[in-house]
């Protein structure tokens, strides 16, 4: 199993969105930048992704921490690249590095 461990920032207008609003949102922008992601088995298939802790409404992070599983390896740059191309204003990938299996 492949994953990618990143660090995004959340802040300006985007403080206010929601744990869950979030977590579709990153999904959408996973989708959108063509990122190979491993997605759940079962009746309601998801991608496989975690965000450390639910960051809470109305509160700014430039360190919050996430993990998503890829179907093969991905470079850490071009996944940053094309995420952040991706993702809305406020919402940044600031690091991303192969997880440790």
């Amino acid at each position: 199993m492949y994953a990618v461990d990143f660090i995004f920032s959340k802040t300006g207008k985007m403080k206010f969105i929601s744990h869950l609003d979030l977590m579709r949102l990153l999904t959408r922008a996973l989708r959108r930048a063509d990122i190979p992601v491993r997605i759940s088995q079962g009746f309601n298939p998801h991608p496989k992704l975690s965000v450390s802790r639910a960051i809470k409404v109305g509160i700014e992070s430039d360190h919050e921490e996430a993990r998503i599983c890829v179907r093969w390896p991905v470079e850490p740059r071009e996944f940053s690249e094309k995420l952040n191309r991706a993702l809305p204003e406020g919402i940044r990938i600031v690091d991303a590095s192969l997880a440790k299996q």
